[in-house]
């Protein structure tokens, strides 16, 4: 064989390799897993949890394992603030926040916790599915550019105390927790109670070492966070009909497909759905767990604490829309 010929050889050779190298070079891109981190403050034990890694793993299937989702609970990468936050510094993907915390960056959104503002549970689902709650998750998107997919039910607010609490007058001077978020002052100031915001993963320890007399709460958190064993009066004033929000990071949002954008939205939905009628079941059977622990469970008279909560403030107070408020009422 010449010479010339083996050069040639060797040239079609390498022009072969490196053709298949290219190519599955492109195919490995093509089928690179993006690492999603999903981000949250509560316990292992709840349904905020268990139906976020449910979601995580329909993600993982319903896009051929094109994303897979790993889920941090209980504050493991920071408070709710920090969390906010991280969907802007890109240290989170997704995260499951109380509209409070994200009403910090879009004020109106956090209107829902306006004291006595839903009905009950299925008032604040209608809610879910509304003009309003889609016209006030738009207003945040716009302002921060991430993207809220969905609203879980959390819960209703009750009081937990070391004096009992019947009566909106029992509230006077009372050292109560608040999450960190000034939506949550509403309910206690109007009623001369002293707030406190302390962060989620410290209240425990807090209401163990008397640094605050109450804290308020769904009771199913009541149960995961163990509040119970260091406060024995739990009072039902049913003052804040709680939610969280699932958030994606605008980062991620943008670089998602039209196709991925609503598996993403499903599954998100179905997870809050599922969470919701959990928590729901626990709300009703709760009130005689607790009392067969012994812990001393208040009956109040919502009615009183309503009424002495919107004679000494009102919406605009605290920046929200009267409109919206007014909306958000009328739901039927």
């Amino acid at each position: 064989m010449k010479k010339r010929e083996i050069t040639r050889m060797a040239i079609k050779a390498l022009v072969a390799c490196a053709f298949f190298t290219g190519a599955a070079g492109t195919l490995g891109i093509a089928n690179a897993q993006t690492k999603l981190k999903w981000a949250h403050v509560y316990e292992t034990s709840e349904p905020f949890h268990k139906w976020s890694v449910w979601a995580g793993d329909e993600i993982k299937k319903r896009t051929g394992g094109r994303y897979e989702v790993q889920v941090f609970p209980a504050s493991t990468l920071g408070k709710e603030s920090d969390l906010n936050q991280g969907l802007t510094l890109g240290t989170v993907d997704i995260i499951l926040s109380g509209g409070s915390f994200a009403g910090n960056s879009y004020k109106p959104l956090a209107i829902t916790y306006f004291p006595f503002m839903f009905r009950d549970a299925e008032h604040q689902l209608k809610f879910a599915k509304s003009d309003v709650f889609s016209e006030l998750a738009k207003g945040y998107d716009e302002k921060t550019g991430n993207h809220i997919t969905a609203l879980t039910y959390y819960g209703a607010r009750h009081v937990t105390s070391n004096r009992p609490i019947i009566k909106p007058e029992d509230m006077k001077g009372l050292k109560i927790r608040v999450p960190d978020a000034p939506a949550y002052l509403a309910f206690p100031k109007s009623l001369g109670a002293n707030a406190t915001p302390i962060a989620f993963a410290e209240v425990y320890l807090a209401l163990q070492n008397g640094t605050v007399d109450a804290q308020e709460n769904p009771l199913p958190t009541i149960e995961a966070k163990k509040f119970y064993e260091v406060q024995k009066n739990i009072s039902l004033t049913g003052h804040i009909i709680d939610s969280l929000l699932t958030i994606v990071s605008g980062q991620l949002w943008t670089k998602l497909s039209d196709a991925d954008k609503k598996i993403f939205t499903d599954v998100m939905q179905e997870a809050t759905e599922k969470t919701g009628r959990e928590i729901i079941a626990s709300e009703a059977r709760l009130v005689d767990v607790f009392k067969n622990k012994g812990i001393n469970v208040i009956t109040v008279d919502k009615g009183a604490f309503r009424e002495a909560v919107l004679k000494n403030t009102k919406p605009a107070d605290y920046g929200y829309r009267q409109s919206d408020y007014d909306r958000i009422l009328n739901i039927k």
